[in-house]
């Protein structure tokens, strides 16, 4: 009788019915995510494009303003709310959904703390960018626009949590209405403050600031009034409990997605300190922004596979955490296949849609062999980094992020880029080769987990952080 059943359970026609079953949890999560972030992404793509039929310095104000300060507070309340992940996952898939409120209010806690913190970064971002090496003129309209934008700040330090605890339940389609919603009501209020009324930078930061409130609290009226399923019943004092260890892992989450976040956003300031940048520069421009849109994928995958693993190891079912983890590694690297091949097969013909330049169409064009290899890298590496999330190995992840991308890849990159003088192509070969380390390491570090032991950590860890079985008070 065990064998017939052996021969059942490891049956090609099993095993395929158990890889749609697990790629069906998969995209019902990574599917509402990805919308959700190119809804969210959209909301600064379009107050820019709306700022480029204003002026160009306003446009550039905008731009820089997006990508440098606001973007390095969302860079950390991201990474820092990514901490959540790991607990909210953890703490649902053992039953324990009464806890998932309280572990949101005490992220609230130390995201409102730590925006409260970077302020003077907003203020006196003027000094911290003229010493950079960025024109005053520009530096100075920048630092007036970012204090515009400090109320962002905190909506950020509420938006993340309120996102971790939703996708933590899978409750992913409510995220993709708000934002879908909101983003329409963005583009008639950025049309209405930026081009009718004419208020510019000011109509630009009203709009901005206007549409992530609306997205914090269109998720908080369903939380609060509409549904939440037993995981949020109020205010509890056991959210200032155990605050040390909970800042220990949101600040690892923060370091180590933020390593990974700036990495790529580092080559461009590269490669303007090149002998005749202009060319090169935009040339990487066009490719980061396609590699952008690219990584959108990587994002809902990214999600989906910490909510799975979280999930499965939070109710010890630590065959079904290993085999989310070999699925959603597999499917991530036929898209990034299929990406790449697209990539390679237009690299003639893509250049044409982003410049009219003929010189920088064919810097893209030669640069495309690099943006293909990225592609490829860059779908698996979100999945792996995923599965560190959901298993609570965010310090270990930051040490090798710091390791393969600024001690490896960084060096690598100036070297053959400015000493071996290859320009662009050997700055960003060098920091690929980071990329690439850090893959192998995960690929090695995942290869050899011992699952049935992380399964026991995260019932330890929810003990230990208030999982206990009972009330949260």
């Amino acid at each position: 009788m065990e064998v017939p059943l052996l021969q059942k359970q490891f049956s090609p026609g099993n095993l395929f019915s158990k890889v749609v079953l697990e790629s069906k949890k998969l995209w019902f999560i990574a599917g509402p995510a990805i919308f959700t972030t190119i809804c969210q992404y959209s909301i600064g793509a379009i107050t820019q494009t709306f700022m480029g039929h204003v002026n160009a310095f306003e446009l550039g104000t905008v731009a820089v303003a997006n990508s440098v300060v606001t973007g390095f507070g969302y860079g950390l309340m991201l990474g820092m709310g990514s901490a959540l992940e790991t607990l909210c996952g953890q703490a649902f898939g053992g039953g324990r959904t009464h806890m998932l409120g309280v572990y949101m209010q005490r992220s609230w806690i130390i995201l409102l703390t730590t925006a409260l913190v970077l302020i003077p970064v907003y203020i006196f971002c003027p000094q911290i960018l003229t010493l950079v090496g960025l024109d005053s003129e520009i530096a100075f309209s920048v630092g007036k626009f970012s204090v515009w934008m400090l109320p962002q700040l905190f909506a950020y330090a509420l938006n993340f949590p309120i996102q971790k605890f939703l996708q933590a339940q899978s409750k992913v389609m409510v995220m993709a209405y708000v934002a879908a919603i909101v983003l329409a009501l963005h583009v008639v209020l950025s049309w209405l403050v930026i081009l009718k009324l004419k208020w510019g930078l000011v109509g630009a930061a009203v709009s901005l600031n206007l549409s992530w409130w609306l997205v914090v609290f269109g998720q908080l009226i369903y939380i609060l009034v509409w549904k939440s399923d037993g995981a949020w019943s109020g205010f509890s004092w056991l959210a200032f409990s155990d605050l040390f260890g909970f800042v220990k892992l949101s600040l690892a989450s923060a370091v180590m997605l933020c390593l990974q976040f700036w990495y790529l956003m580092v080559l461009i300031i590269i490669v303007g300190h090149l002998k005749n940048p202009l060319v090169p520069v935009d040339a990487m421009s066009i490719c980061m922004n396609i590699n952008g849109w690219d990584a959108m994928i990587g994002v809902g995958f990214n999600a989906a596979i910490r909510v799975r693993v979280s999930n499965e190891l939070g109710a010890g079912n630590d065959k079904a955490a290993k085999f989310a983890v070999v699925v959603a590694s597999a499917t991530s690297i036929i898209i990034g296949l299929v990406i790449m091949t697209l990539v390679l097969t237009t690299r003639d013909e893509f250049p044409v849609l982003f410049t009219n330049d003929f010189e920088v169409a064919k810097a893209v064009s030669k640069l495309a062999i690099l943006l293909a290899v990225t592609v490829i890298l860059n779908s698996l590496q979100p999945v792996l980094s995923g599965v560190a999330v959901g298993a609570g190995w965010q310090a270990l992840i930051a040490y090798i992020n710091l390791a393969c991308y600024y001690i490896v890849g960084l060096p690598a990159g100036l070297l053959l880029g400015f000493k071996l003088g290859f320009g662009a192509e050997g700055i960003w070969g060098g920091m690929i080769g980071g990329i690439a380390l850090q893959a192998i390491v995960l690929i090695g570090i995942t290869l050899s987990t011992n699952w049935k032991k992380e399964a026991t950590e995260a019932k330890n860890r929810l003990s230990r952080w208030g999982g206990s079985a009972g009330g949260d008070g």
